[in-house]
C-alpha cells in the first residue's frame, strides 16, 4: 500500500461497531425518527406532525434554562442566570422559526387532517404548560388536562407551587436592597402573578441609573426573552387565522379568539410599562 493510500486510511473514520453507533447511543435519533405515527393519507400531515414533536423539544431546552437561570438567581449568581437566559433567547428564536412550514397553510390543507387531531391541541401541552408557569402565567385548572397522566400531573403541580423565573428575580431585587413590597414576596405562588406599581417603580429607577449595571442588564435580558415570547404567541395566531379562520379549535377552544387574547399579554409586565417614566 502505498504512503498516500495509508495516510488515506489513517484519516477515515471508524465505521465498525459491536453494537449501535456511539452517536445513535448518545441522540437516540432511531427512537426520535419512529416517534411519527400518522393518522391520515395526507402527505402534509408528516411536516405538521414533526413540526409539533420539534416545538415540544424546544420546549423542553427553553424550561431547563429557565429553571437553570431560576435556580442562579436564588444564590445571587446573576452570571450564571444571564448566561442560561441568553441561550434560551437564541433557542427561543429557533422555536418560533418552527412556524414557517406552516405559516402557509391554506385552509383547505390544514382541514385534510385536522380530523387526525381529534380533540388535541397545543393548549394541552405539559411542557408548553411548565414554560408559562416559568414566565409567572399560572393557573391550577390547566392540570386538569392531565390528571390522566400521573408523572405529568406531579411536575406540574410542583411547577405551580414554586416561584416562578420573574418571581426570583424579584427576590433577587429584594435582597439587594429595592423596595419590592411583601404583599408581591409573600403573594400564593400558584396564582397569575399581576403588575405591581411599586415594582414598575423599581424598574424605572434601575433603568434610571447606570444601564452597564448588572441588574439593569438583567432586566434587559428579561425584555429579550419577553419579547420573542410575545412574538411566539402572535406567529402561534398568525399561522391558526391563516389555516382555519375563526373557527373553533381543535381542543373546544375559542380558537383565534383565544390566540388574540393571549397575544395582547405582557410576561414581566414593569419592565414594559417602566420605559414610560424613565
Amino acid at each position: 500500500m502505498s504512503a498516500a493510500a495509508r495516510a488515506h486510511e489513517d484519516e477515515s473514520p471508524n465505521l465498525d461497531f459491536a453494537g449501535t453507533t456511539p452517536y445513535e447511543d448518545y441522540v437516540q435519533a432511531d427512537v426520535l425518527t419512529h416517534l411519527q405515527h400518522l393518522r391520515s393519507d395526507d402527505p402534509g400531515e408528516m411536516v405538521f406532525l414533526v413540526t409539533t414533536q420539534v416545538m415540544e423539544l424546544w420546549f423542553t431546552v427553553i424550561v431547563h434554562e429557565w429553571e437553570t437561570a431560576a435556580q442562579a438567581l436564588r444564590r445571587d449568581d446573576i452570571p450564571v442566570a444571564v448566561a442560561a437566559l441568553k441561550r434560551s433567547i437564541r433557542e427561543l428564536e429557533a422555536l418560533n422559526h418552527s412556524w414557517t412550514p406552516l405559516a402557509q397553510l391554506t385552509p383547505a390543507q390544514f382541514n385534510s387532517y385536522r380530523g387526525a387531531l381529534g380533540e388535541g391541541s397545543g393548549f394541552q401541552s405539559a411542557m408548553y404548560r411548565r414554560m408559562e408557569f416559568l414566565l409567572g402565567d399560572k393557573s391550577a385548572s390547566m392540570l386538569v388536562p392531565h390528571r390522566g397522566a400521573p408523572r405529568v400531573h406531579a411536575e406540574l403541580e410542583k411547577a405551580l407551587h414554586e416561584p416562578s423565573l420573574y418571581d426570583e428575580v424579584l427576590r433577587l431585587l429584594a435582597r439587594r436592597g429595592h423596595a419590592i413590597p411583601a404583599s408581591v414576596l409573600e403573594r400564593d405562588l400558584a396564582r397569575k402573578y399581576e403588575p405591581s406599581p411599586e415594582v414598575e417603580a423599581v424598574w424605572t429607577e434601575l433603568y434610571s441609573g447606570d444601564e452597564s449595571g448588572d441588574l439593569a442588564r438583567l432586566g434587559e435580558t428579561l425584555t429579550d426573552v419577553a419579547e420573542l415570547v410575545w412574538r411566539w404567541r402572535n406567529d402561534h395566531l398568525v399561522a391558526t387565522r391563516r389555516a382555519m379562520g375563526s373557527k373553533t379549535g381543535t381542543g373546544g377552544s375559542a380558537g383565534v379568539a383565544w390566540l388574540e387574547k393571549r397575544a395582547t399579554k405582557n410576561v414581566f409586565p414593569e419592565l414594559w410599562t417602566a420605559r414610560s417614566h424613565v
